[in-house]
């Protein structure tokens, strides 16, 4: 047991050194940028370190200075739009990284999820998958071949992690009406309860059927005793998977 403590205890501490050493990456470009300017604008104006890292902070500095000074203002300006640029952008770079290191990657799971959520805002006529196994997974892969849209649903936190060809997953459990909402089910043009468990697949059917009764329902069972309860869930095709396999191994013969 303290083995495992220890190798637990070891890898969360090497995700967070991760993390800050991520943050400094941005921190450091953040610096170097300001670097730049200061000397850039110390070798075009001819004004000192000083007054040259003023500028940093105070861009109408420039202006003012030009107003009594001759020199390349021009230049100096174009110079300064870069240098700002570069420090905005690193600095919003060091929040995002400071926050990720913060909250040990929730806040980017958390734009993650709110990007998912507003690309599926975006789609009608899409497949819902409900499951990602390898029945749903290999539904899902053939029609993104297919040139479908494709939302996948699926509980298991860990499978959402790996399901990363997937660009659309919404983690939740797909017999609650909030996630298959979430999933656009109602603008679905189909919905296929893939998970390995004839109950739940019922459970969902019944639900989809009052959510979007116009899409297209599949509904996988374990055999054929839940067929007849799956088509009165409201199943337009049930699929028993086992039995699809053996058909094509028998038509193969």
């Amino acid at each position: 047991m303290d083995g495992f403590l220890a190798v637990g205890v070891s890898g969360t501490v090497g995700s967070v050194r991760g993390r800050i050493g991520a943050a400094l990456v941005p921190i450091g470009l953040f610096v170097v940028t300001g670097t730049v300017g200061i000397v850039g604008f110390v070798a075009l104006a001819g004004v000192s370190p000083v007054d040259a890292a003023f500028w940093l902070l105070d861009p109408t500095s420039i202006e003012l200075h030009f107003q009594h000074h001759s020199g390349p203002e021009r230049v100096t300006k174009g110079f300064a739009l870069v240098v700002f640029a570069g420090l905005i952008a690193s600095g919003l770079w060091i929040g995002e990284s400071v926050l990720d290191t913060v909250f040990g990657g929730q806040f980017r799971e958390e734009l993650r999820r709110v990007q998912t959520e507003q690309t599926i805002e975006s789609l009608s006529d899409h497949v819902v998958i409900c499951g990602y196994g390898m029945f749903g997974r290999t539904v899902a892969q053939r029609l993104r071949r297919r040139g479908e849209d494709v939302v996948v649903v699926e509980s298991d936190s860990t499978v959402v992690e790996a399901a990363s060809d997937e660009p659309l997953v919404i983690e939740g459990d797909a017999r609650r009406e909030d996630v298959l909402e979430r999933a656009g089910v109602s603008r679905a043009r189909a919905v296929v309860a893939a998970i390995d468990d004839s109950n739940v697949t019922i459970q969902i059917a019944i639900v989809t059927s009052q959510l979007a009764p116009d899409a297209a329902l599949v509904v996988r069972v374990g055999d054929e005793t839940y067929e007849s309860v799956a088509r009165r869930a409201g199943a337009d095709t049930v699929v028993i998977p086992e039995v699809v396999s053996g058909t094509e191994v028998v038509d193969g013969l």
